[in-house]
């Protein structure tokens, strides 16, 4: 009999042990780490505007009347963080349904996973260049980047569909 094999991952220790081919079979349910880490991103950048705008309002720089209906109403810097807020529920929220799809159909692969944590770091890099600078021709790349990790997953979501 074979001794386990044991990999480290991103929290801890997991026991894997060949199957009858010799391959390392994955343990499926990793493929909602990337998602975890994304969520834990939107929430860092919930955080970051609640203390752009406790910080605009102590500098008395938001408009009063305007700022419970008007975005303009509040400096560039809240605007910024909150456009970027937007962002995290826009193609995201293709990822999350394609991972839960990956998972339901039994298509989570390491492929499959690497391609997730690509997506997660792009938005990671993308809200960091979003939030800070701004400067668009990077973010665009970066964007873009994380569009195309998307176009991957499904793909792979097709495969899974055709070889069920």
């Amino acid at each position: 009999m074979k001794e386990p094999l044991i990999a480290a991952l991103v929290i801890g220790y997991v026991e894997l042990t060949p199957d009858t081919k010799g391959c390392i079979p994955m343990n499926e349910k990793l493929i909602f780490l990337p998602v975890l880490i994304h969520i834990l991103l939107t929430v860092s950048v919930f955080i970051a505007l609640a203390s752009a705008k406790k910080r605009a309002l102590a500098e008395d720089s938001v408009n009063e009347e305007r700022r419970g209906l008007f975005d303009d109403a509040w400096p560039n810097k809240v605007i910024q963080i909150n456009n970027n807020i937007r962002n995290q529920f826009e193609v995201p929220i293709l990822f999350y349904v394609l991972i839960f799809m990956l998972w339901e159909l039994g298509g989570v692969s390491w492929l499959a996973c690497l391609i997730a944590w690509l997506f997660v770091g792009s938005r990671i890099l993308h809200a960091y260049i979003h939030t800070g600078t701004n400067y668009v021709p990077l973010r665009r790349k970066v964007f873009t980047f994380g569009c195309v990790m998307v176009l991957i997953l499904t793909f792979l979501v097709s495969k899974a569909i055709w070889s069920a």
